[in-house]
């Protein structure tokens, strides 16, 4: 079976669900799988790397990186359901040493170790999440987001690529090495 149709097969058994009303930060909606391959090819995901997917829903984005590009994937997700079926697909595909999915908030979670940071959240979200961003991640982490921009930031590069008759935009960012500023007390 090519890594397409096994993809797709462990995936279709996964229901598409919203998360709770009350824990909703962006809607549930999945990347189609042309528009993942893209958003890890612009960000150069390669073994060794380190793919952490905010809002990683049914983990198609983790299971693409581990099985396509050799990296190792931690998708965050709130809700618990969604995570635990995510984590059911992983562990079915044999993928649970390279792949995991932590149940919860992306504001709690340690980004430190990502080399490459992926997200579909919507424009205000990731606006929110951008101090977290320039606050722990490390120079020349790669942040890919699809359809959505990051206010504030310029993206290295955006791209078009169509699906199904829809455009999807792919911004991709490099986090810059952060400037030098003096210690607290010291005085120029």
């Amino acid at each position: 079976m090519t890594f397409t149709a096994s993809l797709l097969a462990a995936l279709v058994a996964l229901p598409a669900i919203s998360q709770p009303v009350g824990q909703r930060l962006a809607p549930y909606v999945p990347s189609p799988q042309e528009v993942i391959d893209r958003m890890l090819e612009v960000a150069q995901a390669r073994q060794g790397d380190t793919v952490i997917d905010l809002g990683c829903g049914d983990g198609r984005i983790l299971i693409t990186a581990v099985q396509k590009f050799r990296a190792r994937a931690i998708g965050i997700e709130i809700d618990p359901k969604i995570a635990k079926e995510a984590s059911d697909t992983i562990l079915k595909l044999g993928l649970q040493n390279k792949a995991r999915v932590v149940r919860a908030d992306v504001f709690d979670v340690d980004l430190s170790q990502a080399d490459v940071v992926t997200l579909y959240l919507t424009t205000s979200f990731n606006e929110k999440l951008r101090p977290k961003f320039e606050k722990t991640l490390r120079p020349g982490t790669r942040v890919v987001s699809h359809d959505y921009g990051i206010r504030g930031w310029n993206p290295r590069e955006v791209e078009e690529v169509f699906v199904h008759g829809r455009r999807h935009r792919i911004f991709l960012y490099i986090v810059e090495a952060k400037p030098n500023l003096p210690l607290e007390g010291k005085k120029n």
